[in-house]
């Protein structure tokens, strides 16, 4: 990506993050970003293009941020953001993740407030409504397949079904914490407290393996 096609969408998640998606004006996002309007319609023909890649920007930048920060945790132990014990195993590594998206960090706040404003416009915008759906399966697939390593023997569904209630909490509490309904301290102990019964659910679950060791059909213990 060129550096000014980074600069435009670096300005358009600082702009969408201050004033929300209706108030994204060509001309003040040019003046954010350093460049002209022209240019900005060059590299993204309309308003919705320019949605859809800030949308991807952000939710890249997320993913960035959290894997780099999970690489230093993992070394050198935990962020003193998160407050969270030592990454050393995959529990850790999951509860991890997730709560560096809730950390009171300039970037975070504002990655995590861009991503909802383009969130509540995807209600209205279909064609922002297929990337932002694109990009939850993804982060879904993500924390479904860190769940998979702490519960190894949990069958596909299960995972999934827990992956999804997570991220939907994380993005509640996140928009929680970011109005000021809830304190960070109060958020981040919410989302342990929900980490710990979702593992603790799909400990009751088992997948039947065939003889070469793969999943077959999802039995549930009781």
């Amino acid at each position: 990506m060129s550096d000014r096609r980074t600069a435009i969408l670096e300005a358009a998640a600082t702009v969408i993050a201050r004033r929300g998606v209706r108030g994204l004006r060509v001309e003040e996002l040019a003046v954010e970003a350093g460049v002209s309007k022209a240019l900005i319609y060059y590299h993204f023909e309309d308003r919705t293009g320019l949605l859809r890649r800030t949308l991807a920007f952000v939710n890249n930048r997320a993913e960035r941020y959290t894997a780099e920060q999970s690489a230093v945790d993992a070394t050198t132990g935990p962020g003193a953001a998160t407050g969270a014990a030592p990454a050393s195993g995959p529990l850790r590594r999951l509860e991890q993740a997730l709560l560096l998206e809730l950390q009171d960090l300039p970037h975070v706040r504002e990655n995590s407030t861009a991503w909802g404003e383009l969130r509540a416009s995807a209600v209205f915008d279909p064609e922002l409504r297929g990337e932002l759906a694109l990009a939850s399966v993804i982060w879904v697939r993500e924390v479904a397949d860190q769940l998979g390593e702490v519960r190894p023997t949990a069958p596909e569904s299960a995972l999934v079904a827990s992956a999804e209630r997570l991220t939907a909490l994380l993005e509640g509490l996140s928009a929680r914490w970011l109005s000021g309904i809830l304190p960070l301290a109060d958020a981040r102990a919410r989302m342990r407290e929900a980490i710990g019964v979702e593992v603790a659910h799909l400990a009751g679950h088992t997948a039947d393996r065939s003889a070469d060791g793969t999943p077959t059909s999802p039995t549930k213990l009781d």
